[in-house]
């Protein structure tokens, strides 16, 4: 069915494989969206276990509240941001943890909601916020920003190799009118690539400066600066931390991060190479196609300064 597709967890048994999780284990679920893999961690830690859900998205954590209803208390949800993980820790009982994931990204449910402004592929407000009262819309940063600061998070957050002429060109648009709705933007940004090839084989030419208006938006590669070292401190000695990244520039901050703690002796175990999705999955579903999963264990004797 459409709906289960949509809620539909990426990389399912690789997670469980990584964080291992064991009865009466406590766990943190950093972007818990529509609740999949934290169904599939509660099973595992039992009657006894725990789990914190944490999402800055309250419409995602309506549905995970659904999805983990079963579960009762053991399920504890919670909007707020992820790298304000210590205090919510404290705040609701945890202590150390013995694992920790981080989903990261835009969930399909929210591509798939035309309301929220994350796709050109539906109608919708340029909007792109995970919360609606996070910060300033895609449409509000493309107002205000400079064309220098816009060409920056074109090139830097969308890879875009055109991003000089394009933030050039989106700063003459919002001189006269800024784009307000999603395909406003799409068909603007095509207009500007009239040779650019077409079809489900090549990008789409907004494909790139989407990415780079949504990480902008919700400052998520800063977010992600931020929370590995507080995921890495709420995690017990011998804990677990998984991260799925959708992008090389998330990827890239999680592999440094890895391999860092490796060199200081904060983990005594990494993945050397992503894990990824098989063909299969791949099949069901397509939007697992660019995920990636490392996983990393703290050193059984490394406590947190």
């Amino acid at each position: 069915m459409a709906d289960e597709r949509r809620h539909e967890p990426v990389l399912e048994e690789a997670v469980i494989d990584c964080l291992a999780p064991a009865p009466g284990d406590a766990m943190v679920d950093l972007m818990v969206g529509a609740g999949g893999h934290s169904a599939r961690i509660l099973g595992r830690v039992g009657p006894t276990g725990r789990l914190l859900g944490v999402d800055l998205d309250s419409v995602a954590l309506e549905v995970a509240r659904e999805t983990l209803a079963s579960f009762g208390d053991r399920a504890v949800l919670v909007q707020g941001r992820s790298d304000g993980l210590r205090a919510i820790l404290r705040r609701h009982g945890f202590d150390r943890v013995a694992g920790v994931l981080m989903d990261l990204g835009v969930s399909s449910m929210q591509l798939d909601d035309p309301s929220r402004g994350f796709s050109f592929r539906n109608e919708g407000p340029l909007d792109m916020r995970m919360s609606p009262d996070a910060g300033p819309s895609a449409m509000e940063l493309l107002v205000e920003s400079t064309t220098e600061e816009l060409e920056t998070i074109l090139r830097e957050y969308g890879e875009e190799p055109s991003a000089r002429r394009i933030a050039q060109r989106l700063k003459e648009l919002c001189s006269r009118r800024p784009p307000r709705t999603t395909r406003e933007l799409a068909h603007f940004i095509e207009s500007l690539h009239p040779h650019r090839p077409k079809g489900r084989r090549h990008l789409h030419s907004a494909t790139r400066v989407f990415q780079a208006l949504r990480i902008a938006v919700n400052d998520e590669l800063g977010t992600l600066e931020r929370t590995l070292p507080v995921a890495v401190e709420a995690l017990a000695p011998g804990g677990r931390l998984a991260v799925i990244a959708f992008h090389s520039l998330e990827d890239r901050i999680v592999k440094n991060f890895f391999r860092d703690g490796v060199k200081d002796g904060t983990f005594q175990q990494v993945t050397k190479k992503p894990i990824r999705p098989d063909d299969d999955e791949i099949a069901s579903n397509p939007r697992a196609r660019s995920a990636r999963l490392r996983c990393a264990v703290r050193a059984a004797g490394e406590e947190a300064a």
